[in-house]
Order: C-alpha cells, then sequence, then structure tokens
C-alpha cells in the first residue's frame, strides 16, 4: 500500500514537471509569436509620423512597409539551413538577437536607407520566428493538443499586433515614433533569456541520430515511459525514408505534392487582402472619413482587439471543429468583409457623407479582421507544420514560409499604387474575388488533420493518397 502511494506520488511529480516544460515551452514560442506580431503592427502607426519626417513618397512609403517582408523572406530560407543543421533552439536564438539588432537600428536610423537596412534585418528575425516557432511548437506537442498549441502561438501573434497598436496610439500624441520602433528591443532580450532554457525538439535530435538525448526529452515531457517509448518508436520509422530536402524533393512527386500544398495555403493566407489592413490601418480609416490622426490610431486599436478575441475562437474550435471547416468560414466571411467594406469606401468616394457609412465600414473591417483571426491566421500555419514529412519538414516548411513573406512583400508594396490606379474600392473587391477562389480551393485540396499523428498524416502522403485525403 506504501509503495504503491509513493508510486502515485513520483508520477503526479513527474506529471507536474511535464506540464511546467511545456507551459514554458509554449511560453518562449509565444514570445517570438509576440515579437512577430509587434513587427507587424508597429509599422501602421508609426508610418504617418515617418512618412513626414523624411518627406516620404507613395513609393518610399511602401518600401518602408515592404523591406521588412523581403527581409522575412530571406530569413525563412536562410532558416531552413540553420533549423536542420543547428536545431531549432540554436535558430530562436538568432532570431532573438536579430530582433534587437533591428529594433533599434530602426528607431536610431539617421536617413531612409539605414532605416531600409534595419528594417530587412528585423525582417529576417521576423521570418526565423513565422518559420522555427509553430515548427517548434507542432514537434513539442502531443496530436490531441497541436492545433490548440500552435494556435496559442497565433494569439501571441495578435496580441502582439495590439500591443503595437496600442503602443503607437500612446507615442502618436507626441509623434515619438522612433520610440513605437525601439520598444521593441525589450521583448526580444526577454525572449533570448527564455530560449536558454528550452530542449531542443526530440524529432530533429532523432533526425541527427540522437536518439538517447531524444528519448530523454520526450520522457521529460510525456507523463509514462511508456508513451514517450511509443512516439520514439513512430519518429523511428518515419526516418525510414533516407533521403532528405531537396533530393527527398526532386526524386519524390508525394513530397513536391505536400510542399506545393503548404505554399499554396501560405499565398491563400496573405492573399485574403487582411495585412494591408494591419499596415496601412491609418490610411484605411482616413479613406473611410475618419480625419484626424486620433480617431484612426483608437479605430487601429480596436482592429487589433478584435484580432485578439477572434483568434480565441480558432483556439477553442481548430482541435474540435477541425481545420477545414473553420478555414471555409473564414474565407466567406472574408469575401463578404472586404466586398461591404469597397461598398462604403465606394459610397464615401462617391460623396456621400452619411456617418453610418463610415461606422458600417468599420465593422466590416472589424468583420474581415475577425474572419481571418479566427480561421486563416492559424489555421494555415498549423496546416503548413504538419503536412510535411519529417525528412523533408525544414525544407517544406521553409518554402511554404518563404511564399509567406514574398506574397506579403507583394501586396505591402503595391498596395498603395493599386489604391493610386484603380481606388480603394475597386482594390478591396479584388481582394473579395480572391477570397470566392479560396473557399473553392479549400473544398477541392485542404485536407482535414484535426487528431491524426505527424507519422500517420506522412503515411497517408507517401500512400499516394489525395491531398484532400491525406488526414483520413
Amino acid at each position: 500500500m506504501e509503495d504503491a502511494l509513493q508510486n502515485d506520488a513520483i508520477d503526479a511529480q513527474r506529471a507536474l514537471k511535464a506540464k511546467r516544460m511545456k507551459v514554458f515551452i509554449t511560453f518562449a514560442a509565444g514570445m517570438a509569436g509576440l515579437l512577430f506580431g509587434l513587427d507587424i503592427g508597429v509599422i501602421s502607426g508609426a508610418l504617418p509620423f515617418i512618412t513626414t519626417h523624411f518627406e516620404l513618397s507613395s513609393r518610399l512609403q511602401e518600401w518602408v512597409v515592404s523591406t521588412m517582408m523581403l527581409g522575412a523572406a530571406l530569413g525563412a530560407i536562410s532558416t531552413g539551413w540553420i533549423s536542420f543543421r543547428l536545431g531549432r533552439k540554436t535558430s530562436l536564438t538568432a532570431g532573438a538577437a536579430l530582433f534587437i539588432i533591428g529594433s533599434l537600428g530602426s528607431s536610431l536610423a539617421p536617413n531612409v536607407p539605414i532605416l531600409l537596412v534595419s528594417r530587412v534585418l528585423l525582417g529576417f528575425a521576423v521570418g526565423i520566428a513565422s518559420y522555427v516557432a509553430p515548427l517548434y511548437l507542432s514537434e513539442m506537442s502531443e496530436k490531441e493538443d497541436r492545433g490548440k498549441l500552435i494556435s496559442m502561438y497565433q494569439m501571441m501573434v495578435t496580441i502582439g499586433i495590439l500591443v503595437a497598436f496600442i503602443s503607437d496610439t500612446i507615442f502618436s500624441y507626441g509623434g515619438h515614433w522612433r520610440m513605437m520602433l525601439g520598444i521593441i528591443s525589450l521583448p526580444a532580450l526577454l525572449l533570448m533569456i527564455s530560449v536558454f532554457g528550452l530542449p531542443d525538439s526530440p524529432r530533429w535530435l532523432a533526425s541527427k541520430g540522437k536518439f538517447d538525448k531524444a528519448k530523454e526529452i520526450l520522457r521529460m515531457l510525456n507523463t509514462t515511459d511508456a508513451k514517450a517509448d511509443s512516439e520514439l518508436n513512430e519518429i523511428h520509422e518515419s526516418l525510414k525514408v533516407k533521403q532528405e530536402g531537396w533530393s527527398l524533393f526532386k526524386e519524390n512527386k508525394n513530397v513536391r505534392r505536400a510542399v506545393y500544398l503548404g505554399m499554396l495555403l501560405q499565398a491563400m493566407q496573405q492573399f485574403t487582402g487582411m495585412n494591408v489592413i494591419l499596415y496601412y490601418a491609418p490610411q484605411i480609416f482616413k479613406h473611410a472619413g475618419f480625419a484626424n490622426t486620433e480617431q484612426q490610431m483608437i479605430a487601429t486599436v480596436i482592429c487589433g482587439v478584435t484580432n485578439a478575441l477572434a483568434t480565441i475562437i480558432a483556439m477553442k474550435t481548430v482541435d474540435k471543429q477541425g481545420r477545414k471547416p473553420v478555414l471555409k468560414i473564414g474565407f466567406a466571411g472574408i469575401a463578404i468583409g472586404t466586398f461591404l467594406l469597397g461598398v462604403c469606401l465606394y459610397m464615401i468616394n462617391a460623396g456621400f457623407s452619411a456617418l453610418w457609412i463610415s461606422i458600417f465600414a468599420i465593422l466590416m473591417t472589424l468583420f474581415t479582421i475577425a474572419s481571418f483571426a479566427m480561421s486563416a491566421g492559424p489555421v494555415v500555419w498549423i496546416l503548413c507544420s504538419e503536412i510535411q514529412p519529417l525528412k523533408s519538414r525544414d525544407f517544406g516548411v521553409a518554402c511554404s514560409t518563404t511564399t509567406n513573406w514574398i506574397v506579403n512583400m507583394i501586396i505591402g508594396a503595391t498596395f498603395l499604387t493599386l489604391i493610386n490606379t484603380f481606388g480603394i474600392a475597386v482594390t478591396f473587391w479584388i481582394y473579395t474575388g480572391m477570397n470566392i477562389l479560396f473557399v473553392i480551393l479549400t473544398v477541392l485540396l485542404i485536407p482535414e488533420t484535426k487528431g491524426i499523428s505527424l507519422e500517420n498524416i506522412e503515411k497517408n502522403l507517401m500512400d499516394g493518397k489525395r491531398l484532400r485525403d491525406i488526414g483520413v
């Protein structure tokens, strides 16, 4: 009896330690998401003041926004190699250092060229964070909690955006755009400190032949040795494929299918038009009839709150309702929101000045943001971390993440030009058409991966099942 009680106490203590480590892992990876969100959100508030300070043209404004995405694309490409060779932990450490350098460089920039270079460095850090953190979480979590944990990462991204909007609003009263950009270095320092306490991914360790270390970490993360050993056996099975990365992509059509699907998902996420709202929110609200800076910034903060709250819906539903239904509803909602927002902006530009039109435009902006945040925002990152085979996961996620930032850069670098060429209403209607297409593509191509282990998803893919069936 006494031995049984002692064993129960040992089991309870082990479960508590495993839970604490998982919480710490989620926190540290979440800090990467927070910085990701801060750097996305901060530019919307800082851009009007930077434009005035440096007397920027529309083209240079687009470059200030989009150079970060250029750096992010370069970061995602490079991180594929770093993450594969040196591990997820080392990659996150490098990202934290670049966050600090890029944010301080942006805030202290004496001229536009130095500002642009600093934005590229900052983007490089964002590329690392957007690549490594979801991948790391997917490899450190159990299949039952994988969607929720990666959604929590996305939640931290939205919190980062919200904090950036609030910070921008506070500093906007004095026009302190340098403080808006420089304050990001503080959470970056916290990330760097946190990463030192993280274990490396057991899946990555196993791919490098370090099975004893992988077993040690799995036993630390699981409540029983049997469960840890079972997970290690699954990893062993998936490692029987002997090719890697580019060579596997060239030689195996099923790997190519997974890579192309990941790239398509990220392109779909970006072409929803969500990020143009985040990057150019004050300008959009100016078109909607909110003339002064204070009104525009307050409306932007409301957008950030909506973004964060709607992400909670994704956290609650993605492991219950599944990935595919949430995506279909989200894309449909974005299509409705962008269409009606375009109608409002068309009426305002045509001379209709009724207050209800401006209010309805704000409501449609919030509806669009909510539709994205509860669907494509987190779900695309979840799917992209799930569908790639283990031996080519670094390569596949690098391709999809790079696609995200290339498309992101294109959107950031063309939005003002599209407005000047076609008008803001037509610009949003273009995004409406895109989202209607994405509903169709989701039905035809996207798999449901809820509750399926990464190893089973890989087996279905390699068996040649249709992409939409690899989660069955």
